[in-house]
């Protein structure tokens, strides 16, 4: 891997006081013990990639709609929306998008729109990559609704290890597809709910890539996809 590739991409605004309290502890180990301000260094570096926020090439054509997060596609199931997004009872395909701590945490709209509901849920933190964790774990619903009228949810679920939703939207704000809309600290999940009747345009165990890989288009109709975890 080319170091100069993960040393030049750009860093989120929101990881400035992480990178720099990791640095200064980073010194005041080097203090105490010279090999502990590399282990220090390390850390830091490793917290500058985690809060890395990289130009993406995002789909133009309408009606698609993208990872809101870069990780593993890592369950396809058809259940009802969490009743706080406000989007029926009836069930629909959702697709659950793992991000592990070494993934990039920055959040990004799955559909141009307007956010119509916001709702945050006090929960657990067990490991996001079961399928209880869209359910108990502590969790930020948002409703985007496009000007042709398709409505979609996105959910950021907090982890085992992440403690903290960062989102910068509010209810009534417009955004684009692939334009950024939160984070999550240190390691999450995202779960998509389609419209009624739209399939997944990817499986399980799918490397998704927040901005870029197509998770449905709401002009075309596929195969159904058979509910599957992992």
């Amino acid at each position: 891997m080319d170091m100069l590739k993960i040393v030049a991409v750009p860093m989120h605004p929101e990881g400035r006081k992480f990178v720099a309290a990791f640095a200064a502890i980073a010194v005041v180990l080097g203090l105490i013990w010279e090999p502990l301000f590399w282990l220090g260094l390390g850390a830091t570096v490793w917290c500058y990639y985690f809060f890395r926020d990289p130009v993406r090439s995002v789909p133009q054509q309408d009606g698609l709609v993208v990872s809101p997060a870069d990780g593993v596609v890592s369950l396809i199931s058809e259940v009802a929306p969490p009743p706080e997004l406000e989007l029926g009872d009836v069930p629909v395909f959702r697709v659950s998008v793992f991000m592990n701590v070494f993934n990039c945490h920055v959040n990004r709209a799955p559909m141009g729109g307007t956010f119509t509901q916001i709702a945050y849920h006090k929960g657990k933190f067990v490991n996001a990559s079961l399928d209880k964790a869209s359910e108990h774990n502590e969790r930020n619903g948002l409703t985007i609704e496009s000007a042709d009228g398709h409505r979609i949810g996105v959910v950021q679920i907090a982890g085992l290890v992440a403690r903290r939703i960062v989102c910068f939207v509010n209810v009534g704000d417009t955004i684009k597809t692939g334009e950024r809309f939160g984070l999550i600290r240190f390691g999450s999940r995202l779960d998509i709910y389609l419209p009624q009747g739209i399939q997944p345009a990817v499986s399980v165990g799918t490397t998704a890539v927040a901005g870029e890989t197509l998770l449905a288009d709401l002009n075309s109709s596929q195969a159904p996809v058979r509910s599957v975890s992992i």
